[in-house]
């Protein structure tokens, strides 16, 4: 047995560490280190209710308004109230804008320039990919960066600012939009649209969300050349390095439902379990932090410096006992998109449908943006809310990694408890007290040592935010 540690890692949010036993040439054994304990739920002890509104939005640069949803979620459960119908959809344009930025951040700085590396020269699609993809050099860095920064003006125009807004409210959000910024919104969404048409995808949103089976994607790609899109070229490199075969994990997808209606989600609320063969419905109640059995609700964060068989600060969220993956490819599965159902039931959860979920979202969520903000109306935007002195709440929302949960209790008007389980601290979790592998720890078993860019790609199709996964 050969031991090998790979980190830190580069172009990952926040500090990452993986040890890798190798046997006969392959990964027999993962263990995954997040170095470094945070300790924001600690933080928020003993204030009253409405400071984590201010507070939990800090916990990441990236995911701020993730993490202010779920915490404005857990808020209005404790008070009994639902959002406005205005505020749901100026709160889903937020939540929404932030998420694209984070799959748009993640394909062109993340994720493809690996495919930049000499390890790759020789490839067919190799001067393709280093043109367009390679770090600081390649041409979609000078082309994507100012793309992103024009999206997410949307932020200035809703919320004010971006990070750590402090607009998302449990009744709504803090402020009406005038028609002005409604336009201005507009006009940042049709730029963004036709930008994707034209560089990432190379075709309408909508000719793309409508891609419903493997042998239609398999026509698309055939009806254009490799580099006639970012996304083309994409598919060309996973195929050829054969990315639907690497980083199968634990087969059970995990989402709390994503942008709430007036009925339901944009994306249904579910757990696919392919091991039982079954869409399975998702109860919050299911969820036990494994390392010390017990519900978030009832969770107590206290870091123990010195702990047996301990390796990492993330702990060990597990639903009905089991291990599961978030993330946009459990959105997805879990809606039942048939082109990412069938990728899923084919070869699980891996490197490239990950990836081509995440992009996936990109093309049906803009339109779905569309739709809210031309909703909106003359409406109130945020419901009077009294908080209790005492009770329970618990907030559910989907970031762009996954599925993200909140759950706090007062008493006499202070938080008394306060825990978070983040997508990653799912995706990235160590083992359970019975040794079942977290899903990033399973996914990388079976890679050979002689590839080690294999493992930097299974990581990153996770698109793990370090600082967001222990507190």
């Amino acid at each position: 047995m050969n031991r090998v540690v790979v980190g830190p890692f580069n172009r990952v949010e926040g500090d990452l560490e993986v040890s890798l036993d190798f046997e006969d040439g392959r990964v027999a054994a993962a263990y995954v280190n997040s170095p470094l304990f945070r300790g924001f739920e600690q933080i928020l002890i003993g204030r009253e209710p409405m400071d984590a509104l201010a507070i939990v939005p800090r916990i990441c640069g990236i995911c701020s308004v993730s993490q202010s949803a779920a915490a404005a979620a857990a808020l209005a459960d404790l008070a009994g109230v639902r959002p406005t119908p205005n505020g749901q959809r100026v709160s889903n344009l937020v939540l929404a804008a932030e998420n694209l930025a984070d799959h748009f951040t993640h394909f062109y700085l993340f994720f493809t320039p690996d495919f930049a590396r000499d390890a790759y020269r020789g490839r067919p699609w190799f001067d393709a990919a280093a043109a367009r993809f390679k770090a600081t050099t390649g041409s979609a860095t000078a082309d994507a960066l100012p793309a992103r920064a024009a999206f997410l003006q949307i932020m200035g125009s809703l919320a004010g600012k971006w990070p750590h807004s402090m607009t998302l409210q449990p009744g709504g959000v803090a402020r009406a939009p005038q028609m002005a910024e409604r336009l201005r919104v507009f006009a940042a969404l049709r730029e963004f649209r036709a930008w994707l048409e034209r560089r990432l995808f190379g075709d309408r949103l909508e000719a793309i969300a409508g891609i419903d089976s493997v042998a239609a994607l398999r026509r698309w790609m055939d009806a254009r050349p490799a580099t006639a899109s970012d996304f083309r070229l994409f598919l060309a490199i996973a195929e050829d390095l054969k990315l639907a075969q690497i980083g199968r994990a634990t087969d059970r997808f995990l989402s709390h439902g994503a942008y709430p209606k007036d009925a339901g989600w944009l994306f249904p609320r579910g757990v696919l379990d392919l091991p039982a063969g079954a869409l399975q419905p998702f109860e919050p109640g299911d969820v036990l932090e494994a390392d010390v059995p017990r519900h978030p609700s009832e969770g107590d964060t206290r870091p123990v410096e010195h702990k047996d068989g301990a390796y990492t600060w993330c702990k060990a969220p597990r639903w009905q006992g089991q291990v599961a993956e978030c993330g946009a490819l459990a959105r997805q599965v879990v809606a039942g998109h048939p082109l990412i159902r069938e990728l899923v039931m084919e070869n699980g959860g891996n490197v490239a449908s990950r990836v081509i979920a995440r992009l996936l979202e990109l093309a049906l969520v803009v339109p779905a943006m569309e739709q809210w903000l031309t909703a909106l109306d003359d409406g109130p935007f945020c419901e009077q809310v009294v908080l209790p002195t005492d009770g329970r709440g618990c907030g559910l929302v989907e970031a762009a990694r996954g599925a993200l949960g909140h759950w706090l209790t007062v008493r006499g008007g202070h938080i008394v408890r306060y825990q978070i389980i983040a997508p990653t601290t799912w995706n990235f979790s160590p083992r359970d007290a019975a040794g079942t592998p977290g899903a990033l720890e399973q996914a990388l078993v079976g890679l050979p040592e002689a590839a080690p860019l294999l493992v930097q790609h299974v990581v990153r199709s996770f698109d793990p935010c370090m600082v967001c996964t222990v507190h």
